[in-house]
């Protein structure tokens, strides 16, 4: 593998004194995180995780672990963008790790990830949940810069999403292609579309949930929003041209989700505001 950031990021949440609180953290490298903020009324902690370089290189390695303690509850997502540029050296990789103990409530939403021409991408995520624990992720992938003109011609990427309750897996899916322009432009793989995103929910949820995003989301979705009801999951998709609107019907489902699974309000967190 190519030299490049190696850097690490571990986190342990649990609750004190009505909050959950971030306990522990430890870094190696350029990624960090701040202090928690806590503007739910239920204590949950709102975690922005840093990465001062802005973006990742050819043999650049990101290792994030979240670990939450039984009935704590934590929001985490980033100040920006994270960009995979250019590469001709080695594999950019991050991976993320999440344990989410018993009772505990898991919410990992990330700004958009965007892929640069020429960028070599490995992208994994791997959740464990205890017993009544939930977990809400999502992803937006940029395939190219469609605002600059730039496609995603001659890059690479292998993207891998597992959940595991307890020790069975409920929730997988792999991604992988090396040929961009014919996945790209093919019907039955992104049609054109540049903008990628899925999110996930495994946690309780009110019947009709799904029939409801539907209906609350209506025509401003058609054609580029999809949500289904599996047996463990509900999974909203986005298939599209535009970041905005893709984020603004996630932001709707993920309201949805929330108020029907995790019975309280979204609280968007406040650097999304900036």
């Amino acid at each position: 593998m190519a030299d490049g950031w190696h850097a690490e990021l571990d986190l342990w949440f649990a609750n004190s004194h009505g909050k959950t609180r971030l306990m522990r953290r430890r870094h190696v490298g350029p990624l960090a995180v701040q202090r928690a903020f806590h503007p739910e009324d239920d204590g949950s902690a709102h975690v922005y995780i840093l990465h001062p370089p802005g973006g990742v290189a050819g043999g650049d390695v990101l290792n994030i672990t979240c670990g939450l303690a039984p009935e704590a509850r934590c929001v985490l997502t980033t100040p920006g963008a994270t960009k995979f540029y250019r590469s001709e050296i080695g594999t950019s990789t991050q991976r993320i790790r999440i344990d989410v103990g018993a009772g505990a409530v898991c919410e990992n939403l990330p700004q958009e990830t965007i892929l640069f021409e020429g960028a070599d991408a490995s992208i994994s995520t791997s959740v464990t949940l205890g017993e009544d624990a939930a977990y809400v992720g999502w992803d937006f992938v940029s395939l190219g810069r469609p605002a600059a003109g730039e496609g995603f011609a001659s890059g690479r990427l292998a993207q891998r999403v597992e959940i595991f309750r307890k020790d069975e897996l409920i929730w997988f899916e792999r991604m992988a292609f090396s040929r961009a322009p014919d996945v790209l432009g093919a019907p039955v793989f992104f049609a054109g579309k540049p903008i990628v995103g899925t999110m996930v929910y495994a946690g309780p949820a009110l019947e009709n949930t799904v029939q409801h995003i539907r209906d609350e989301l209506g025509e401003q979705a058609r054609g580029v929003f999809s949500a289904s009801q599996l047996e463990r999951v509900i999974v909203c998709r986005y298939l599209g041209s535009r970041m905005s609107e893709g984020k603004a019907l996630f932001l709707q489902a993920w309201s949805i989700l929330r108020e029907r699974g995790l019975m309280k309000k979204a609280v968007a967190p406040r650097i999304w505001a900036t």
